[in-house]
């Protein structure tokens, strides 16, 4: 199963997706929980925010693997529920830093993708909604709103189910709708 669920910052999207992990992992005893962090700890606020996610899915169960760029590298198996957090980090981390794929951004995270669906028992893709500010931004922003919008289409598409959380709400776009508790 392939979940894909977006939504603004703080909107509770991150809660919703480790909660939907944790009742699959309920649901198949057996399932192992991964928690694949995109946001490299590069200042601050950043690593406060880890922190934060941190305390979040702590007792939770999930293994922490950190995967900054070349997602089709990471390890998986097939009894692993794999939520991935978040594709926004992700799709920066590969255009902007120096081990990124720049131009092959959108490919090669497609590729990662494609690789966790294929071997893991589910996977879950947590995404930024990042599109409705209504801002013009320089080019190179612009650029980066485009290749994440083509990968929220590409999920959207391979999704079983596509959710966007509202201020803690889920607002079910695709597929059976799913309380969690």
């Amino acid at each position: 199963m392939i979940i894909f669920i977006i939504g603004g910052s703080g909107s509770g999207k991150s809660e919703y997706a480790e909660q939907r992990a944790v009742e699959l992992r309920q649901e198949n005893p057996d399932a192992e929980l991964v928690y694949v962090a995109t946001m490299e700890p590069m200042d601050v606020e950043s690593g406060k925010r880890i922190e934060r996610h941190r305390r979040m899915r702590d007792g939770k169960g999930f293994t922490t693997r950190e995967c900054y760029t070349h997602l089709e590298e990471l390890e998986v198996k097939s009894q692993e529920i794999v939520l991935l957090e978040c594709l926004s980090n992700l799709t920066a981390n590969e255009m902007f830093s120096a081990e990124g794929r720049k131009e092959q951004t959108v490919s090669a995270i497609k590729t990662g993708i494609n690789r966790l669906i294929e071997q893991s028992k589910d996977v879950i893709v947590v995404g930024n909604n990042v599109f409705e500010d209504g801002i013009t931004y320089d080019e190179m922003t612009e650029e980066y709103l485009r290749q994440m919008a083509e990968l929220h289409k590409f999920l959207a598409e391979q999704a079983d189910e596509v959710i966007e959380v509202i201020c803690k709400i889920p607002v079910f776009w695709k597929g059976e709708k799913h309380e969690v508790h």
